[in-house]
Formats: structure tokens, sequence, C-alpha cells
């Protein structure tokens, strides 16, 4: 029951005496009202955000970059195109040289090979000597150039090259014994001798170091379309004189 002291009202028969100490009663204390404490809320903060910092885009260079050491692609300046010209085949033909009076004759051979005495082509040539009043049995002078020179190797053997060499060999011939009309016969002679193309057929060229020339279809050309004999006997007849000055 919870009871620590315990005082009877009134004394008890053969009860032992109390002590004085246990009978002071203390006065009771004065009941001091408590006034409720009431705590003040304080307003409720929501913790402070930290601000969004600006997102800056670092451009990070790709791996093969990173590894090659490559600027990326913005750095990089683009090289300019170099376009290389396309290489030019040299060119293929055979010349035989020949002499006839006061005339050099460059003539293409139509086979590659040398005239012989029954090849119709050679028949013709004698046939336009003749017309021309000029020995109908030419000389022949040196070995056929024949182009290109080189079968292998690193020699340029292109078109000027080709040009530079034909006119060389007939600048040297014509020091040893010049002549009063060259004939180019044929279109590789003109072309490479004297810088002209097939328009020139049947008409006078002034080649630079060579003097005066005579550009003539080929005999092979002559051969295969008889109607271009009438243009060459034309162009003989004017020209004659430059070779024979006897004959008008």
């Amino acid at each position: 029951m919870q009871v620590v002291n315990w005082l009877p009202r009134t004394e008890l028969p053969f009860a032992a005496p109390s002590r004085p100490e246990l009978l002071d009663m203390p006065e009771p204390e004065p009941e001091v009202a408590l006034m409720p404490v009431v705590q003040a809320e304080a307003p409720v903060q929501s913790a402070p955000r930290p601000a969004e910092r600006p997102k800056i885009e670092v451009p990070r260079p790709s791996l093969a970059s990173t590894r090659t050491g490559a600027k990326p692609v913005a750095e990089v300046e683009e090289a300019p195109v170099v376009v290389k010209p396309a290489p030019v085949p040299p060119p293929r033909f055979a010349l035989q040289l020949l002499r006839a009076g006061a005339c050099l004759l460059l003539v293409e051979l139509p086979t590659g090979e040398a005239f012989q005495s029954r090849d119709p082509a050679y028949l013709l040539l004698k046939d336009m000597l003749r017309a021309a009043g000029l020995p109908d049995a030419p000389q022949i002078v040196g070995e056929p150039v024949r182009w290109p020179w080189l079968n292998r190797g690193t020699l340029d053997q292109g078109p000027e090259a080709a040009r530079d060499f034909v006119q060389g060999f007939l600048s040297v011939q014509m020091e040893a014994a010049p002549c009063s009309c060259l004939w180019l016969i044929g279109l590789p002679a003109v072309r490479f001798a004297g810088e002209a193309d097939a328009e020139a057929f049947n008409s006078e060229l002034q080649i630079e170091g060579l003097g005066l020339a005579w550009a003539i279809p080929g005999l092979e050309l002559l051969m295969e379309e008889p109607q271009r004999k009438a243009a060459v006997w034309q162009a003989m007849r004017r020209l004659m004189a430059r070779w024979k000055p006897s004959n008008e």
C-alpha cells in the first residue's frame, strides 16, 4: 500500500511510546499554480536549395583523336586538292628519211618496217617523185626513226620529247646536205616535225630551224582514198618551182 509511516489517532494501550520526531507534522507548502509554458513554434522553413550552376558544355575529343593526336574536326584545315594531270602515253610511229634530188622526204612507214621494192606504198611514192620531176629512186638516209625510243626505263618519251627528237634528227641531216624543200608524208611526220595536224595537208609549213616543208597525207591514206590525189597534185604544181626552177 506504499505506507512509509503510520500513526494512530489515539494512544493505544500497552503500546510503546511514540518518538517525538515522528509526531511533528510538516506544514504543507503553499501550492503554486504552474502556468503552462507554451513554446512558440518556430515557423518551419524549408531547407535552402543550392543555386543551380549553369551547365557549360566542354567539348571532349573523341577517342580516336586522343590516341592519334589528331585535331578536332572544326580545327582541321582543308588541304587544297591537287589534281595531277593524267600521264600521256608515248606516241607510236615509224618514219624513214629519204633524199631525192634537192628534196628530203620524211615518210611514215605504213607497216613500221623499211620499204621493200615491191611494196604498194613505195610504188606510189616513186610515181609521186616522177610527177614532181625528181629521181624516182630515192636514197635512204639512216635507219628508220621508231618511237618510243625505249621500251622500258624512266626516260620521258611523251609527245614533246618525240617532237624534239625528230626535229633534232632532221636538223643534223640538213646541216650535212641542205635541201630545197622538206616533204612531210603522213600524219606522224606532219605532227612531230611540222608541229601541225591533218588540217595542214597539202599546204606549206615554215618550220623554225628546218625551213620550208610540204605537208602530204600518208601513202596508205592516199591508197585508201584515191580522191585525195587530186589535191596533192594541185599542191605539187604550186611548189614544183622550189626544187625545179626550170619547170613552169
